[in-house]
């Protein structure tokens, strides 16, 4: 499967923009958030990281994008070891405090679903926060089959996610 491949190809799942309001019934739920600053230089250098796949690349995940800096329709594969996650970007958080994107499953996906990275500054705090959110649920044979080991894989690297900015 290679970048160019994903062009045109439906999305696997049907509550695009979940991760942005209430998450469906019928997929596991994720929502985890990490301080990682203070104040507005160290949002907007986190944002900015975040925003040309700074959590995926600093857990130690290969990312090929269709371009530099997430934006909606953007295709995108990751690559996790020898498994290649193909997605697309849904939509883009981009406020005044807050900045992010989501992305959804494409076909090939071992899951399918959304997931969330965003930034977010406290402007009373201060604080700096990183966040991810997402449901998913298993979309092939050897993900079922493994699922103790594949929620497992997703716990660790949302934690990587988190410390990657």
């Amino acid at each position: 499967m290679k970048l160019d491949e994903l062009a045109g190809k439906p999305l696997t799942y049907t509550e695009v923009g979940a991760t942005a309001t209430t998450m469906p019934a019928g997929y596991h739920h994720l929502r985890k958030s990490s301080v990682i600053g203070r104040g507005r230089d160290r949002f907007e250098q986190a944002a900015a990281a975040g925003m040309r796949w700074g959590m995926l690349r600093g857990a130690g995940l290969r990312v090929d994008a269709a371009e530099p800096v997430a934006d909606v329709g953007c295709d995108v594969l990751v690559h996790l070891g020898p498994v290649k996650a193909p997605c697309r970007v849904v939509y883009v958080v981009d406020e005044q405090d807050r900045r992010g994107f989501a992305y959804g499953t494409l076909p090939g996906h071992a899951e399918s679903g959304e997931e969330l990275f965003l930034v977010s500054y406290d402007p009373v705090t201060t604080e700096v926060r990183a966040q991810v959110a997402a449901f998913s649920r298993h979309a092939t044979w050897w993900s079922r089959l493994g699922a103790p080991v594949t929620s497992l894989v997703q716990r660790l690297v949302t934690n990587r996610y988190l410390r990657a900015l």
